[in-house]
């Protein structure tokens, strides 16, 4: 019975129940090293799971074009003419139909300071503005009525459609038996140059509006002003802003043929007569200036579009 007993109390001492949790200590020590494993488990699979999401992410990063550079549209002309400048020093170009940039630098200083480059450049940014106001005008106009109405759409649409399959410098004879060879012809060629683009693209930009968009608009109740203003407009804006811009680069295209005819001022007509006068120089001051004006107003109107559309989330933003 003492042995019995004694050995009842060895086996108790080592296999029994603590005498603090009452719970064995195997059983105890299982219990509290459980959660750990069951975390590190838990954060391992996490990890593991993790690992081809973040890959992925980052490969959707990756396809993106990146910030912007600052003033990147300036890095490929300044190339252009870095090149002109290396090849100009380096006796590669023919003085007498390619000039230095510095002799066309030079040129430019000269006629700006007798005063005839003054007077050529607002001659012709006047009629370029008076064309590209009516062109602009006319466009809106007309895509609005030709989008929004099914008779607006039969009596206009098939008619720019028919107007710009016509070749617009092919109009010019046909304007000035019309309108004479004074300054109304040039505005009215520069403003059906402008208003073609910004047409065509506010058309298709209606044409493209969900319809699930005016059947909501139907629902809520909208009258027809509420619907243009909240539904039309944001709508058609991105293919406004790309007919414009194609607008403002056509109205400068349009310029420099038109004053080449019947003109005594404007870019075109100092270009012209250094024609006449194997004036190379002249010629590229007045190419470089047409070619600034359009940077500088494409440039001007992209600021617009970004301000306007800022609610956009694009590849190019």
């Amino acid at each position: 019975m003492t042995t019995s007993a004694s050995t009842s109390t060895n086996t108790g001492t080592t296999t029994g129940a603590s005498p603090i949790t009452g719970a064995s200590p195997t059983a105890g020590t299982t219990a509290t090293t459980a959660p750990a494993v069951t975390a590190v488990t838990a954060v391992t699979a996490v990890t593991a799971d993790d690992g081809p999401r973040v890959r992925r992410r980052q490969r959707r990063r990756g396809l993106t074009p990146g910030k912007p550079w600052p003033a990147s549209r300036l890095v490929g002309p300044l190339l252009l003419i870095v090149l002109w400048a290396a090849a100009s020093a380096a006796g590669q170009l023919d003085t007498g139909a390619i000039p230095a940039p510095w002799t066309v630098l030079r040129t430019g200083v000269n006629l700006w300071t007798d005063g005839t480059l003054t007077t050529d450049v607002l001659t012709s940014l006047e009629r370029a503005a008076y064309g590209f106001a009516i062109g602009l005008t006319a466009g809106v106009v007309l895509a609005l009525a030709s989008g929004l109405t099914r008779s607006g759409e039969a009596l206009i649409d098939g008619t720019v459609q028919l107007n710009r399959a016509i070749p617009t410098l092919g109009l010019i004879p046909l304007f000035i038996l019309w309108l004479g060879i004074g300054e109304t012809f040039k505005i009215a060629i520069i403003a059906i140059v402008v208003y073609i683009p910004i047409y065509l693209n506010t058309h298709a930009a209606l044409s493209g509006i969900d319809h699930r968009f005016v059947e909501l608009a139907e629902v809520q109740g909208l009258s027809k002003v509420q619907f243009i203003r909240q539904i039309v407009i944001p709508g058609a804006l991105p293919g406004f802003f790309v007919g414009l811009r194609l607008g403002v680069t056509g109205s400068w295209l349009g310029l420099v043929v038109l004053e080449q005819i019947n003109a005594t001022s404007g870019l075109g007509y100092m270009m012209f007569q250094a024609q006449n006068y194997g004036q190379s120089d002249v010629i590229l001051v007045g190419l470089l200036i047409y070619g600034v004006f359009g940077l500088l107003s494409d440039t001007v109107v992209r600021l617009i579009e970004r301000r306007v559309l800022s609610w956009r989330r694009t590849l190019s933003s």
